[in-house]
């Protein structure tokens, strides 16, 4: 999975491995760093080292039952090495979403083998609909890549497709055809199940990306997405509940366990990007130009009587000094100006009651949504009042506080 910083939201990579994509940088996992990818650590957390023993055991009865080679304690091992390989090709997974997701301008923080397989969390926007897709595609191709390789080296060995074992009932006659069959198995069930349009699986963001595309609205692909990821949780209990009671069979109840953990799992992940998307269209309707007031500007120099003739008449107005280049150096503290006495208004210049923009803080009319909020995080440097800019002149000035509440509200 990807995780990009929410922004993304929308976005860790899903599935057995897990969901992807944040817009601020999260918090590291806590764990073990065994190495660096990308430029970012990767964390082994506790929570594997269970998956780990837990899938031991659960894979031990069907390497007894299909590898007769392994014997006695060799059968825990050689389950051992197959959960290792499987986590490896997670891993793997994780490797192509972070370099493809550094190749597309992004900042990975993390790769984390856990529980579910692992993440990848990387920050920075997403701008296009192909960044997205491309970060979410590598991880489940990768997986397939993996399939073939495998399935290459078995019908090498063996002379035989690794789907015979299937379609023909082939025999594992060794510990290394069994371990061969069950990576090819393996990465091709992690590559397919990644593809399942629905978030927070790669395929959910893929399809993310096909309606941001198509509509042009990220946050009404991301919604498309998370719905779409609640069927795949159902259909993965149906799947393992509901269909073999249709085919007369009984359900399987440590698969139906396993269905149920990975449903609720895919469900809370769906229902987080829903919340995401819908947040993510909120703010969308957020301009500078629609949250600002007016402004009335005054030369730096002029006198506080000069800038109070300049507002006189004009309700609600900020007075903004700029220089003689029309550039915003700060703004009129009404209440410095008021504590002006009447007969120094004339004498005392402008400049005296001035509360400076930070470097940097002013903000294009037209900027909006995320990139507004971001902006503004980036540069007020706690003031509260930053300019905005109409084709590079100030056409109005942006109260921080008023941003926060037109946020919260919506």
């Amino acid at each position: 999975m990807t995780t990009p910083a929410p922004q993304t939201p929308p976005g860790a990579s899903r599935g057995p491995d897990r969901p992807p994509t944040r817009p601020r940088a999260e918090p590291r996992s806590r764990g073990w760093v065994v190495g660096r990818v990308a430029g970012a650590p990767v964390v082994v957390t506790p929570s594997w080292a269970l998956a780990a023993v837990v899938l031991t055991l659960v894979f031990a009865p069907t390497v007894r039952r299909l590898a007769p080679a392994a014997q006695g304690g060799g059968v825990l091992l050689v389950a051992l090495v197959f959960v290792l390989l499987l986590f490896g090709s997670v891993f793997l997974h994780e490797v192509a979403h972070a370099l493809v997701a550094r190749a597309r301008g992004h900042r990975v923080t993390e790769l984390a083998v856990t529980l579910w397989g692992g993440h990848t969390a990387y920050t920075g926007a997403t701008r296009r609909p192909l960044d997205g897709a491309l970060v979410a595609v590598v991880g489940p191709v990768t997986n397939l890549l993996l399939t073939a390789v495998a399935a290459l080296v078995f019908h090498g060995l063996y002379g035989a497709p690794v789907w015979a074992v299937w379609t023909e009932g082939l025999p594992l006659r060794s510990v290394g055809a069994w371990l061969l069959f069950a990576l090819a198995a393996s990465n091709f069930f992690v590559g397919l199940f990644n593809l399942l349009p629905g978030l927070p699986l790669d395929g959910g963001q893929i399809l993310e990306s096909l309606v941001w595309g198509a509509t042009g609205s990220r946050a009404k692909g991301t919604v498309a997405a998370g719905w779409v990821g609640r069927l795949v949780a159902l259909g993965v209990l149906a799947w393992a509940l509901v269909l073999p009671l249709v085919l007369g069979l009984r359900p399987d109840w440590i698969t139906v366990l396993w269905a149920a953990l990975l449903g609720a799992f895919l469900w809370s992940g769906a229902g987080q990007a829903i919340v995401a998307g819908r947040r993510r269209e909120a703010v969308a309707g957020l301009t500078a130009r629609g949250l600002g007031t007016r402004a009335v500007v005054v030369a730096t120099g002029a006198s506080v009587a000069d800038a109070a003739r300049a507002v006189a008449g004009v309700p609600d107005a900020a007075v903004v000094v700029v220089t003689p280049q029309g550039a915003p150096l700060g703004w009129v503290d009404p209440a410095a100006a008021s504590s002006v006495p009447p007969g120094a208004t004339a004498t005392t210049p402008v400049d005296a009651v001035v509360v400076p923009f930070p470097p940097g803080s002013a903000v294009e009319a037209d900027l909006a949504g995320a990139d507004l909020l971001q902006h503004v995080a980036a540069t007020s440097a706690g003031a509260r009042v930053v300019p905005v800019l109409e084709h590079g002149r100030v056409g109005g000035v942006l109260d921080v506080a008023h941003v926060a509440r037109a946020l919260n509200r919506r």
